[in-house]
């Protein structure tokens, strides 16, 4: 992974614009959030009709989350094509990729679907790697996303809805398959934040290699001009 200092910001003359198609699709994903929370919620019910319905419930989350996982990357695939940055959409796509992660794992917890401990480190981690950018933008660093993180969401991406659908059709165990996905997820997000930590780090030395070098010279000419 290579860490790179931020080039100066170029203004976009449009980056203060809400209503475009990347957008959209990140409100929508948004949306879905609570359509997914919801249907799980109604299967920790003992209600009657929720227990008639709760193969249903349980798909419709699973679909739905699906769907909002499709908005993520045709958001970021269409912003990067176009060429659309802005403020608005910067701000509210890590947050409702989080927030769509994060509040189905919990309600995956309360189903006792998925262990507490995987829930915390992927969590954790999510906070770790939020505030290790927060600090790489405010020294003018980036962190790229490696391809370690990259496989981590993949395997959310599907273990989370295996687990959601929590069924067995035509011999396909969704639970045992959710689980696995999980799990590898979890793995490949305790080594992916370790990769940027290490990265960030050694960019970070060489900033400070490179200032006290700086330093030496000017202080250099300073005594050959005395």
């Amino acid at each position: 992974m290579d860490l790179e200092q931020n080039v100066p910001r170029t203004h976009h003359p449009n980056e203060w614009e809400i209503d475009n198609l990347p957008n959209r699709l990140t409100m929508l994903r948004v949306i879905l959030i609570p359509i997914i929370l919801l249907s799980l919620f109604f299967t920790l019910t003992q209600l009657a009709w929720v227990i008639k319905h709760t193969k249903l419930l349980n798909y419709i989350a699973a679909w739905t989350f699906v769907a909002a996982s499709v908005t993520d990357f045709f958001d970021g695939f269409i912003a990067r094509k176009k060429n659309i940055v802005t403020v608005f959409g910067s701000f509210l796509d890590p947050i409702a990729d989080k927030f769509l992660v994060i509040s189905s794992l919990i309600m995956l917890l309360a189903l006792n679907r998925v262990h507490v401990l995987i829930v915390l480190v992927l969590v954790l981690r999510e906070m770790y790697i939020t505030a290790l950018r927060l600090l790489a933008i405010e020294k003018g660093l980036s962190v790229p996303v490696g391809a370690l993180g990259k496989w981590k969401t993949a395997s959310q991406m599907v273990g989370i809805p295996f687990l959601m659908a929590n069924d067995i059709p035509f011999g396909i165990n969704m639970p045992l398959l959710g689980t696995i996905a999980i799990y590898l997820a979890t793995l490949f997000s305790l080594y992916s934040a370790l990769e940027y930590s290490v990265g960030l780090i050694s960019k970070i030395k060489k900033i400070r290699k490179e200032i006290k070098k700086k330093k030496k010279e000017a202080k250099a000419q300073r005594i050959n001009l005395e």
